[in-house]
């Protein structure tokens, strides 16, 4: 929906704590509510808008990847799946007044309760799903393809998810009238006031069921299981969680399916180590190879690739492989690969290798002196970042 920033859609600063989040939310659903704004489009996206500012910045993970990755943290999939924060319909915001409002919103009664769909008929909506997915650094990296079998509510074939034994079984509800919602009208000292609220017959469906499914038993769906094929965008890391609306479990009677929640989780890799965007790798090389300097292949997402070490390389220096490490969530722009030099020391020697070196240890070529020659890992990181 928006890419506009959330706090600046709710007018607030990114320190703001959750009370303050809350009472900006509450002025702007008041303030842009449809039912208050009948026919003017522009309010009504100001609260959509809003309403999805609120359902990321009021979710404390949700709030932390946003802070951290903006927008990019709601990447879309491929697969027509939405990921992240976005997506919202009108059910889903009006489903937040009961924490915002205290237990309704505050149009209920003067509005009807809030809008419903169908000239007030309510559509279920099925519940969401969970799920863990477990990728390589490689599939991180590049992105993946996921086809992953999910036990779930799905629409029972029989009866089509009505529920009913056959189309004839399925009555208008004669409460309200096929409205799913019924009006009071009461007497007051100001005049007669008109209430509305979900019609008790049939739950706010706008129909009853005569003879129920005998498969499903009227519920509309039944326990089965579904293959679903999962677009992983590359750059994703460790805890984000997408989403891929409409797959989660089937709502009874024909409603809203509810989404399919995807947690990410990183299989650690043998011998490189993931930091935010940039990849690790130690480098261990005798120290006859650093004095004398030669060639080594070392491993990178993309392979192997050959590395020069030069001669007198001292240990505790970074070479960096620019653009060899992971990618930004919905960006061109990659990470690299850090070597860490490393000495290895021999812990036995032979008798001549002991004499060899006996015979160097007087040699002033051997004879460190780091005020001169060597420089802190402080100094070599700040070289590198520049």
């Amino acid at each position: 929906m928006s890419k506009r920033d959330y706090y600046d859609i709710l007018g607030v600063s990114r320190g703001a704590d959750a009370d303050e989040i809350k009472k900006a939310y509450r002025k702007m659903a008041i303030k842009f509510h449809p039912d208050k704004n009948q026919g003017d489009k522009q309010a009504e996206e100001n609260f959509k808008e809003a309403a999805e500012a609120y359902e990321v910045l009021s979710n404390a993970e949700k709030r932390r990847r946003y802070d951290q990755f903006g927008h990019a943290a709601n990447a879309q999939s491929a697969n027509g799946g939405g990921y992240g924060g976005g997506g919202m319909n009108m059910e889903d915001i009006f489903s937040q007044f009961g924490d915002i409002f205290g237990g309704g919103s505050p149009f209920d009664g003067f509005f009807g309760g809030g809008r419903q769909s169908g000239g007030g008929r309510r559509a279920a909506r099925g519940s969401n799903l969970r799920i863990k997915v477990r990728l390589t650094l490689e599939e991180v990296a590049n992105g993946a393809e996921k086809k992953i079998k999910v036990n779930k509510q799905v629409v029972c074939k029989t009866c089509d998810g009505t529920g009913a034994k056959d189309r004839s079984s399925i009555q208008t509800c004669k409460t309200c009238g096929g409205q799913g919602a019924v009006r009071r009208v009461t007497n007051t000292i100001l005049g007669q006031m008109q209430t509305t609220s979900t019609c008790p017959t049939c739950n706010g469906e706008g129909t009853t069921i005569t003879s129920k499914c005998t498969v499903c038993h009227g519920d509309g769906v039944i326990r089965g299981e579904e293959t679903i094929s999962i677009n992983i965008p590359a750059g994703v890391s460790e805890g984000m969680q997408l989403s891929m609306s409409g797959k989660g479990n089937a709502a009874p009677r024909g409603g809203v399916p509810g989404d399919l929640i995807i947690l990410i989780e990183e299989i650690p890799h043998e011998t490189l180590k993931r930091d935010g965007n940039n990849v690790i790798y130690d480098l261990h090389v005798s120290f006859v190879d650093a004095a004398l300097g030669t060639n080594v292949e070392v491993p990178t997402i993309d392979g192997k690739v050959k590395i020069k070490i030069d001669p007198g390389t001292q240990g505790g220096k970074i070479l960096r492989l620019k653009a060899k490490g992971v990618p930004e969530v919905n960006s061109y722009h990659r990470g690299d690969q850090l070597v860490h030099i490393n000495i290895w020391t021999p812990k036995a020697l032979s008798h001549e290798e002991r004499e060899i070196l006996e015979k160097l240890q007087d040699s002033p070529n051997f004879k460190p002196s780091p005020g001169k020659n060597e420089k802190s890992f402080f100094e070599r990181m700040k070289e590198y970042f520049e």
